[in-house]
């Protein structure tokens, strides 16, 4: 059996269901099917999350259960051009060299690769393995939201290996835990004093997983247009019509957009300074962010917010942070502490903001929480923080991370790297509920995840494989 094709097969079959989420039910059923198939016995809580059982092989009865763990949902984002429609249409692969990516949306490895990977090592009769519990969770793109609804009693292992890392030949033993902060600022709408109007899009950017590449300078779509917007207010009154930017809490926005009302005569000049700032912020983000795109169109005029509040919504979107907001004082150059400004949009008269913390010291992420909490109230929002959820704190003495480190070693004749990591991974809440619960993520290569040109490096698969193998085999 080939055993990469063997993976690559199950993934297309998991890509072929739409699983955005809180739409993962077909998988879900999709999954207990093939446990029926197989005589596993299956179950699934009040959420949705599935755990099927697998005994052990024939002479590993007495091993320890060992859970592998993954969730089924994924980030829904595509490119402007794109048809696709998430909750219909089956994701499409492409083999390109030796990378593996989606057409023009996310692809979906993460984390359908676990599942993919999971499924295809209890499918082969050559893999000996002690009792597995194959752990799906539901909505960990939405603040981990399937895993922190786990009732203890669920599972009966102790070991768990999570498989929503990014990157082979990595072992991480430790998270970032997130808060996400909900900002509502109403707006009076009237007819506005003016009978021209524009559509202002900023777009080109690359985007990105706002744990993963927070550090990596990526241009926001949304603070982009926040400062485009106070730019043309130094010109003229800006009255705002609609504002739209960003798609999720964990993704770093790619285009955003506002439409307003400004007096006729300053069309020239408006029109210069969009194009003048344009080349501004091409020469700032050259390196990492070159396609940078700013569109402004003439538009009919229709209601509008008062330039008065206008230009309030305008300043809170300014003062919100968004970014690196501390490195770690003893990892060097390790994110300790982030904000991802990740959705804005004009909503029934009200101005809608979401931003996204992430800190693996939750002092620290509540001081940045407060601080946003502050400039939203300052500004006459009204605030509203959900509940945090926890990072998870390394065990560097770990027996299963020792017994990986030594089976990674024998195995490739090369020490795995052994770090934390600033995204949300759900051993923190998993292990919240399971005290005691030895974890450990691993997973193949994939890079940027949460975006449209998501790509999955496919020599990866073979080598994660390999390691699953031989760490299975040797519980006896």
């Amino acid at each position: 059996m080939d055993s990469v094709q063997h993976v690559l097969d199950i993934f297309e079959q998991i890509s072929a269901i739409p699983r955005a989420s809180g739409h993962e039910a077909q998988l879900a059923k999709w999954l207990q099917g093939l446990a029926s198939e197989r005589g596993y016995s299956s179950s699934i809580d009040e959420v949705g999350n599935l755990v099927i059982c697998i005994p052990a092989s024939v002479g590993r009865e007495s091993a320890p259960t060992i859970v592998l763990q993954g969730h089924m949902d994924m980030v829904c984002e595509k490119t402007p051009d794109s048809t696709h429609n998430f909750l219909t249409d089956p994701i499409r692969c492409i083999v390109e060299g030796d990378w593996l990516h989606a057409d023009h949306t996310t692809l979906g490895a993460d984390n359908g690769i676990a599942i993919a990977l999971a499924l295809a090592l209890v499918s082969d009769p050559s893999v000996l393995h002690p009792a597995l519990e194959l752990l799906f969770t539901v909505e960990e793109e939405v603040r981990l939201g399937g895993a922190k609804y786990l009732k203890p009693g669920f599972l009966a292992g102790k070991i768990l290996i999570n498989l929503d890392s990014e990157d082979e030949g990595t072992f991480v033993v430790g998270c970032a835990g997130g808060q996400t902060t909900n900002i509502s600022f109403p707006l009076v709408f009237k007819k506005p004093a003016h009978s021209t109007a524009y559509h202002l899009k900023v777009s080109g950017l690359r985007g990105g997983h706002s744990g993963v590449d927070i550090h990596k300078h990526y241009a926001s779509a949304n603070k982009l247009l926040a400062r485009v917007l106070e730019h043309l207010q130094q010109i003229t009154p800006l009255a705002l019509m609609s504002l739209h930017g960003g798609t999720a809490h964990n993704a770093i926005s790619r285009e955003a957009s506002a439409s307003f009302v400004a007096a006729a005569e300053k069309e020239g000049l408006l029109y210069q300074a969009v194009k003048d700032f344009e080349s501004v912020l091409k020469k700032e983000y050259s390196p990492i962010d070159s396609g940078i795109n700013l569109a402004l169109v003439p538009l009919k005029p229709e209601d509008a917010a008062s330039e008065t509040d206008s230009a309030r919504a305008i300043q809170l979107l300014m003062a919100l942070p968004h970014g690196v907001s501390e490195m770690s004082a003893s990892v060097e150059g390790f994110v300790e502490t982030s904000c991802n400004l990740a959705s804005v949009e004009i909503d029934s008269s009200v101005l809608k903001v979401i931003t996204s913390q992430r800190s693996t010291v939750m002092s620290r992420m509540a001081e940045l929480t407060g601080r946003i909490t502050a400039i939203g109230q300052l500004a006459g929002a009204e605030v509203v923080n959900e509940t945090a959820y926890p990072g998870w704190q390394p065990d560097m003495k770990s027996q299963l991370l020792q017994r990986s480190i030594e089976t990674y070693q024998v195995l490739f004749e090369q020490k795995p790297e052994v770090r934390m990591i600033h995204a949300g991974l759900e051993c923190g809440t998993i292990g919240s509920i399971y005290s005691g619960m030895e974890m450990i993520s691993l997973g193949v290569t994939i890079e940027n995840p949460h975006s449209p040109v998501e790509r999955m490096y496919i020599p990866s698969i073979e080598r994660v494989w390999r390691y699953l193998v031989t760490f299975l085999q040797a519980y006896k």
